[in-house]
């Protein structure tokens, strides 16, 4: 498997990225970004596309599984992306609360430290449907990463089409969500453009 060890603030700084959307709070990127010359049409889409991969932690081949996946839906393409890249699990259990980071949760997810309708499930990538109760499995309620986790999730604001109970570590998914819903700065048109070469 592939891992991306390229430091979070110095890609953030490369795509343009507010670190906070990572979950990253209080590192600022010290240096300021260099002028760039006048970007290319490829080049755009070439960067929202990296932009999405990086955010979500998925990897080429997987993103194009994804892609594929959305253009045989019916609706728009790049909607129907959004909508499966954010019903990933571990992009559920950061936008729940369970975890800091994205890359946090994916951890978390690994490790088995989460459950799904009682069964646990160690898949960063399980695509978690409406009507899913996505819990923390027993053991790991005391984890100092969960724990610390939930001390600093002021910060986080749950998503309309998500429901959390913090007392009970559980959370379950109302609905799939809309374009509208995903707050994320990505044009994803330009990721079907780039695909539809």
């Amino acid at each position: 498997m592939a891992v991306n060890r390229t430091p979070v603030l110095k890609r953030c700084r490369q795509l343009g990225i507010d670190p906070i959307v990572l979950g990253y709070t209080g590192k600022e990127s010290k240096r300021q970004p260099k002028r760039r010359r006048k970007e290319s049409e490829y080049g755009m889409q070439l960067r929202e596309k990296q932009k999405a991969k990086f955010i979500y932690g998925v990897q080429e081949k997987q993103f194009r599984g994804y892609f594929r996946r959305a253009k045989s839906q019916s609706g728009i393409t790049g909607e129907n992306l959004m909508a499966i890249l954010e019903s990933r699990l571990d992009n559920i259990v950061f936008r729940l609360g369970f975890a800091r980071t994205r890359r946090e949760a994916r951890q978390t997810v690994t490790h088995g430290h989460i459950t799904v309708n009682g069964n646990r499930v160690d898949i960063p990538s399980y695509r978690v449907r409406p009507g899913d109760l996505i819990a923390v499995a027993p053991k790991a309620k005391e984890l100092l990463v969960i724990k610390s986790a939930l001390v600093s999730n002021e910060r986080v604001q749950v998503p309309a089409w998500l429901e959390v109970d913090i007392e009970k570590l559980q959370g379950s998914v109302l609905s799939l969500p809309t374009r509208e819903q995903i707050d994320l700065d990505i044009n994803e048109q330009l990721i079907v453009e780039l695909y539809s070469k």
